[in-house]
């Protein structure tokens, strides 16, 4: 089972959401507790464990030197305003023995109520439509629709598989 020996126990649970039928342009979020993903990394793997099989693969769109992006905010004004539509989001790919999952990566500074709506977004999850005019929702759907938008271009540019050249003789 990837390597892990036995369930790990953490003081903080996983902060994951899946939509049930996975495929789409993202198919959920994650939203890691501390800036060191490396290190909760285990947790989101055992996590997805039962729904993808073993993990063989993790791929992300982002470096090791490039900022996170900021989401304190609570207004959808105000992303619109800093451009974060057009910003880079951070996608990860989760390829597991029996499925994938493209994973909308949230910010682990990200306000309390705006990640969680981001969460529930991302996965499709059921939100009433009393929260629809929220700051927090639609800060979170403008950021779930950008996040699609870039996965479906980077899944267009992404080619099914490299055939390796031959040296001629």
């Amino acid at each position: 089972m990837n390597g892990l020996r036995g369930p790990r126990r953490t003081a903080s649970p996983v902060r994951l959401t899946l939509n049930r039928a996975l495929g789409a342009d993202i198919d959920g979020a994650w939203w890691p507790h501390t800036g060191s993903m490396a290190r909760e990394l285990p947790e989101l793997i055992e996590a997805l464990h039962s729904t993808l099989g073993e993990i063989v693969d993790i791929s992300i769109n982002w470096s090791a030197t490039s900022g996170a992006p900021m989401l304190n905010t609570h207004s959808s004004a105000a992303l619109a305003k800093m451009r974060w539509n057009d910003s880079r989001q951070r996608i990860m790919v989760v390829v597991g023995r029996n499925g994938c999952a493209r994973l909308l990566v949230i910010p682990h500074m990200t306000a309390p109520a705006l990640g969680l709506m981001v969460l529930r977004r991302a996965a499709d999850m059921p939100i009433p439509v009393s929260e629809h005019e929220n700051a927090e929702y639609l800060a979170a759907d403008r950021v779930v629709r950008a996040a699609q938008s870039q996965s479906a271009t980077q899944s267009a540019q992404t080619p099914l598989h490299e055939v390796a050249e031959t040296p001629q003789s």
